[in-house]
């Protein structure tokens, strides 16, 4: 599964003139990652201040733009990321409103401490029910060993929920550390489980081709990273995508298709 993230919450066209920020943009950006074999559309909205949203009525007017763009050839994954602006309650509400194909959903966000847990778990187990795939952010060893216990508690209403490893996330400098997924891999036993990565800065090319070798799937794009292999910055997004499948041909691992994810994951 190659996900993209193409904008983010908080880069504009002063990191890069390419960066997607207007449904017209994303449609655009959208209709490119779908011929660089991407499945999932990891998707970030802006106001018309270009500050980071959750809008509803923004996100179903880039929904419809891509949709009209590319149709179902694209799992369409909204953020329900806070970046100090949304209490989980605002978030969970986003989500039912909207009742998006799929989220993301930061653990330490909407289920910060025990205290939380009760309302984290209706949220959480209702999901699937409203034909929304969720996916899981943990940004460390201690995010993901506190998923494992819950998962097996049975807190997400279902056996096998899918996570993204972070990696960068606390870093002084948000630059990654493709040593920092060895560890999480070693902390928890997630090869029956679906898992992606992404990774922050310069060497999220390596941490890629790491998760790809070691089973799971990957998420690439300008949220995280702006620069190439070989140190240039990436003309877009989809030269990011490009290189990984070239890089990945040794693994053996095809990209796999919107339909083959909504196939694989009941969608």
């Amino acid at each position: 599964m190659i996900m993209a993230a193409p904008n983010g919450a908080r880069r504009g066209y002063a990191d890069h003139p390419a960066i997607p920020l207007t449904p017209a943009e994303m449609a655009t950006c959208a209709a490119r990652l779908v011929e660089a074999r991407v499945s999932v559309l990891h998707l970030h909205v802006r106001d018309r201040d270009g500050r980071h949203s959750i809008s509803p009525a923004l996100y179903r007017e880039a929904i419809d733009a891509v949709r009209k763009a590319v149709g179902d050839r694209l799992v369409i994954q909204v953020t329900s990321e806070a970046v100090g602006q949304y209490s989980p309650a605002e978030q969970m509400a986003m989500v039912r409103e909207l009742k998006p194909e799929a989220v993301s959903l930061s653990l330490a966000e909407l289920c910060p401490d025990e205290a939380a847990e009760a309302e984290a778990h209706r949220f959480f187990a209702s999901l699937r029910g409203i034909g929304t795939w969720p996916q899981y952010i943990l940004y460390s060893v201690e995010d993901l060993r506190r998923f494992d216990r819950l998962r097996r508690d049975g807190f997400f209403g279902e056996d096998r929920p899918f996570s993204l490893l972070v990696l960068g996330r606390y870093s002084a400098s948000l630059e990654g550390d493709p040593a920092e997924l060895r560890t999480m891999l070693q902390a928890v036993d997630l090869s029956q489980q679906p898992w992606a990565v992404c990774c922050f800065g310069r060497r999220e090319h390596e941490a890629m081709l790491a998760a790809a070798e070691a089973g799971g799937h990957v998420r690439l794009g300008f949220e995280n990273n702006l620069t190439m292999a070989d140190g240039s910055i990436a003309s877009d997004n989809t030269a990011l995508i490009e290189q990984f499948i070239a890089l990945s041909e040794p693994t053996g691992r095809r990209p796999a298709t919107s339909d083959d994810l909504r196939e694989a994951f009941q969608l």
